[in-house]
């Protein structure tokens, strides 16, 4: 396979290049990457479909990766609970390493074969579950191994890769090949494909809580209200509904812990 994500840059000399020239050739190659996640979209909709359907009847999200692509799974995975008030068990990121890879890389962990369905396995899962592959090469042994491995049981797969026709999307029951080109750093794939990642993770975990009611109209209705910008928002969305000065609608939100209890106690009295 044609490995685009290391191909050499199409920059030349960087080390002599003006601040200004570095900034602003990084950002005419960051603007490539919105337009190739569009590209893809046909092939986002049918995985965000297939995990709300199996979500909705009980199952989880599970992202797997290394290095950068396992801890923008995890990054994801975590901010789903606060944004959308969902247990933690229901998407759960895994990188190569564990926990700890997230801030100190774990040598060759990622060339472990056997290691992410043993770290599936902990989890117990099913064919009840969704499992989604995140390398940008799409040829991380961690990654590959570990969706052959599923799929072998019976449990739906998808990836994000940045390069075309690679094992890992040969794995996937829904692969998303985001082609972004060649890094500016040759071959440092946290940039222009780590952005790609990013987009495509947030479209999906967002259309799938969207699609599983966690949204209504356009507000966090069941966000976790963790800090004083957050009680300060979820107040005045409690406001605008119900129609409550602002004292009386916090005091009704912290009674009763989110947005859409406050306001389904209020409209019930």
């Amino acid at each position: 396979m044609r490995k685009i994500t290391e191909e050499d840059s199409l920059y030349r000399h960087l080390d002599k290049m003006s601040t200004r020239e570095l900034l602003d050739s990084i950002n005419t190659e960051d603007q490539k990457v919105a337009l190739a996640v569009q590209n893809v979209i046909p092939a986002i909709a049918p995985l965000v479909d297939v995990i709300a359907q199996k979500m909705a009847a009980g199952g989880r999200l599970f992202y797997i990766g290394a290095g950068t692509s396992g801890r923008l799974g995890i990054v994801d995975a975590s901010e789903c609970p606060p944004t959308f008030g969902v247990p933690h068990e229901w998407v759960i990121g895994l990188m190569a390493g564990g926990d700890k890879a997230m801030r100190k890389a774990v040598e060759f962990a990622e060339d472990d074969e056997d290691l992410a369905w043993k770290d599936l396995s902990e989890y117990y899962i099913t064919n009840e579950d969704v499992v989604i592959g995140i390398a940008a090469s799409g040829t991380t042994p961690y990654v590959v191994r570990g969706l052959a491995k599923c799929r072998s049981e019976g449990i739906v797969t998808g990836c994000i890769t940045c390069n075309l026709e690679s094992p890992m999307a040969a794995h996937s029951d829904y692969p998303i090949e985001v082609v972004v080109g060649p890094e500016f750093v040759t071959g440092s794939s946290r940039m222009k494909a780590g952005t790609a990642q990013k987009l495509v993770l947030n479209m999906i975990s967002t259309s799938v809580m969207i699609k599983l009611g966690r949204v209504v109209d356009n507000k966090m209705v069941d966000m976790q209200l963790s800090n004083n910008k957050l009680v300060d928002r979820g107040t005045k969305m409690v406001m605008k509904e119900t129609g409550l000065v602002y004292e009386t609608a916090k005091q009704l939100l912290l009674d009763k812990g989110s947005v859409r209890a406050a306001i389904a106690f209020h409209s019930q009295r």
